[in-house]
């Protein structure tokens, strides 16, 4: 009997009706704008209530916290990225071009949010923190975002040794996270020294993937694949 009830409660807690959903997304929009305004850490879930125009345990029902909140942040970026990033691959070739596209719609849709997820870099380094692009969390976010880089690469100019493909999209997906990094922190106006970066170390990529398929890079590309799987591990 009260398993039935447990199970008969969880069912209507996912059961997406419309009002339902219009109280969920009123609660995401009201917190999504607290966060921009106060800042994740001073934003707390009564604020968010109570600009949501829901009592404190109605938030609570929808949302367990504010963390799964920015987890429906990042998993609403990366959805709405998808489209747009495989528009932009087509009919590109040159393997610059398509790693830029997918970087360049990131920090597009990043932009209206970009004080907010600044404040959310010193989850960053702990993989524990649900928070962390690195979490067990955001492995569905992450893994979708490594797929845009297979992507990238699969329809790209560049031949990629066999033993490297495999690895490459996640090491572009690291370079990615770099980028965005200093992106959020870079203060030059329309964050110019970022694009600069970004050019720049594009191009040292591809001309390092292009001589990568030489044999005498064979075992310095064992050493390199080597060093990332005890990151991994």
């Amino acid at each position: 009997m009260i398993m039935t009830t447990m199970k008969t409660n969880s069912t209507l807690k996912n059961r997406k009706t419309p009002r339902a959903e219009d109280t969920r997304r009123k609660i995401y929009e009201a917190a999504m704008e607290l966060f921009r305004e106060k800042g994740f850490e001073p934003t707390t879930m009564r604020d968010i209530a109570a600009k949501a125009g829901v009592a404190l345990g109605g938030a609570y029902y929808y949302y367990s916290a504010k963390d799964a909140i920015v987890l429906a942040f990042y998993r609403q970026m990366q959805e709405s990225s998808h489209q747009a990033v495989l528009e932009a691959l087509a009919g590109r070739k040159k393997l610059r071009d398509r790693i830029r596209c997918v970087l360049e719609k990131r920090l597009e849709l990043l932009e209206p949010n970009r004080k907010f997820c600044a404040a959310l870099l010193r989850h960053a380094p702990d993989g524990a923190d649900p928070l962390s692009p690195f979490s067990e969390e955001s492995r569905p976010i992450r893994e979708h975002a490594i797929e845009h880089m297979r992507i990238a690469v699969e329809g790209g100019d560049v031949k990629v040794p066999p033993d490297l493909k495999p690895r490459l999209p996640y090491l572009l997906w690291l370079y990615q996270m770099a980028l965005i990094m200093f992106w959020l922190y870079d203060r030059s106006p329309d964050q110019e020294r970022t694009r600069r970066l970004m050019e720049k170390s594009m191009g040292l990529l591809v001309s390092l993937l292009r001589i990568s398929t030489l044999p005498l890079m064979k075992p310095l590309r064992k050493a390199a694949l080597e060093l990332v799987e005890s990151v991994e591990s």
